[in-house]
């Protein structure tokens, strides 16, 4: 999909290190108030674990080799696990085509392959209440020995009757002079009207604008009922907003964490939505020094960040930083519909957890892999003995939520039985007991063709995602294995487009046809 339907908020703290480097679709109250495994071509069982901290983290039968990245491929380590961090921000791919839309590449920077994958919609079977389904499958990519495997993960769907704890949301608006470009501060105006509609009336919102300052216009207020004054004091205050000086981006955050801190609701989500396009001029413009304050308001409040990314100039890296560092996740709007699909048509009651601090693990069978990669997560490896070490953070994870990670796997000669075990661990929102789901993969369950009509058509969108991604991440010389070209894979997503009659893949196939033109 142009905007991912699907979003999670995810950290990693203690002994590893992230990156900061986000599309509405991920879902502005699925992302904003939060997101999961599944598919076809896997088994799947279910086991609870004490997450004692004296138990390592692989089970007597797990292979005992690892396998960590290098250039191009993931060498023989003591172990041949893989594990990261759930998330689903989506903001790259919904700059990337922005990007594109506008004549250009994007920044190899800013192209992130995990944020392309999961921008779509994927077909993965659902648990039961809380937690996880796991689908594990793939296809040969056409290169001798090597295939292409789908981890999937997904959570439950909100129930019909739409109830969720009440929201308790705090937007820090940018209103400085860069702003004032068209597909900024009025997509942000037209967003935030939209979502006053929306919401129920047991939430609240407060409004805080920064420019060379930051000011409160508004202390957290419950909304009350539709139509009602409050609602309409909130439309009025954001029709006011102009742009003006430069910004202070410290500032906003600094007031906008004061003022979500002083009107938390107990029981409540809290949560300070940033919209900004995350160009800090003034004030304080360390990076550290502004994720510090986050950190803190997290640790001490519950408090979480969700980033809206907006304008042709944006400050990815900051932006996926202070959402990093404040628990939450990112992403992009560019157009209206981007925005209409967020707050309307994505809105429904994405707030309650159905899983913290999830994280996921991928065992090799090492007699049947001599190598494997991880197609992106980069800024979300976490180190593989601290899978079952839940004082490491993973991510939020809410209702109707899916993740997928793609791996490149090349098979030995003569292959055969079980590929890799698949293991997600997360805490119970409630008790915060730690549970686990597991799925697994057979050589026989991987032999199809990637690109033939046998082939499940959302395994070939997830394909033709990260093939995309790798290539604008300026990867063209250094292929992964079985990758087309930018021309094939116009190609292939032209006719997955017809297939599945998807929007969204339709919009995928126009951004691959832009790149390969401008990179002719």
């Amino acid at each position: 999909m142009g905007i991912g339907p699907d979003g999670t908020g995810m950290r990693i703290r203690g002994r590893l290190r992230r990156r900061g480097g986000a599309l509405l679709a991920a879902g502005l109250v699925g992302g904003l108030l939060l997101t999961g495994c599944g598919g076809p071509g896997g088994s799947s069982d279910s086991s609870d674990s004490s997450g004692s901290k004296a138990r390592g983290p692989r089970a007597a039968d797990e292979p005992a080799a690892s396998v960590a990245p290098s250039a191009g491929k993931e060498e023989a380590a003591p172990d041949y696990r893989s594990t990261f961090a759930l998330d689903v921000d989506t903001a790259s791919y919904g700059y990337a085509r922005r990007t594109l839309d506008e004549g250009r590449l994007p920044e190899p920077g800013t192209v992130r392959p995990e944020e392309f994958v999961n921008s779509f919609r994927q077909n993965y079977p659902r648990p039961e209440g809380n937690g996880f389904s796991v689908t594990v499958d793939g296809a040969r990519t056409g290169e001798d020995g090597w295939r292409l495997m789908r981890v999937g993960l997904a959570t439950a769907q909100a129930p019909a009757s739409g109830e969720r704890p009440p929201a308790a949301l705090t937007f820090v608006i940018d209103i400085s002079g860069s702003m004032g470009e068209p597909g900024r501060l009025d997509l942000v105006k037209t967003s935030l009207s939209t979502l006053t509609g929306q919401l129920r009336a047991d939430d609240s919102i407060a409004l805080v604008t920064f420019s060379d300052e930051a000011r409160t216009v508004l202390p957290m207020t419950r909304l009350g009922r539709p139509g009602g004054e409050v609602r309409e004091r909130v439309r009025n205050a954001v029709d006011t907003l102009e742009p003006t000086d430069s910004t202070n981006l410290g500032a906003g955050i600094r007031t906008g964490y004061a003022t979500a801190v002083e009107g938390a609701r107990s029981g409540a989500t809290n949560r300070v939505v940033l919209l900004s396009d995350a160009l800090a001029n003034t004030g304080d413009t360390d990076a550290d020094s502004i994720l510090e304050r986050i950190a803190k308001a997290r640790r001490d409040h519950g408090i979480t960040l969700f980033g809206v990314g907006v304008g042709s100039d944006y400050g990815d890296a900051l932006m996926e930083q202070l959402t990093n560092k404040g628990d939450g996740n990112t992403t992009y709007v560019s157009s209206p519909s981007d925005a209409r699909k967020v707050f309307v048509q994505q809105l429904p009651a994405n707030v309650e957890l159905r899983a913290r601090d999830a994280k996921a693990q991928v065992v090799f069978d090492r007699d049947a892999v001599s190598e494997f990669k991880l197609l992106g997560y980069d800024d979300r490896r976490v180190a593989n003995d601290d899978f079952r070490d839940d004082r490491v953070d993973g991510g939020e994870i809410g209702p109707g939520h899916t993740v997928t990670a793609l791996y490149a796997v090349k098979l030995r000669d003569g292959a055969e039985g079980e590929v890799a075990r698949a293991t997600v661990r997360w805490l119970d929102p409630s008790s915060r007991a730690p549970r686990e789901q597991s799925g697994s993969v057979a050589v026989s369950a991987l032999d199809g063709s990637l690109w033939s009509h046998g082939t499940t058509p959302r395994l070939r969108v997830s394909a033709a995602a990260a093939y995309f991604a790798h290539r604008l991440g300026g990867a063209s010389d250094e292929p992964f294995p079985g990758e087309p070209s930018l021309g094939q894979l116009s190609a292939y997503v032209g006719a997955l487009a017809d297939e599945t009659e998807d929007s969204d893949v339709r919009a995928l196939a126009k951004s691959v046809r832009q790149a390969d033109q401008l990179r002719q």
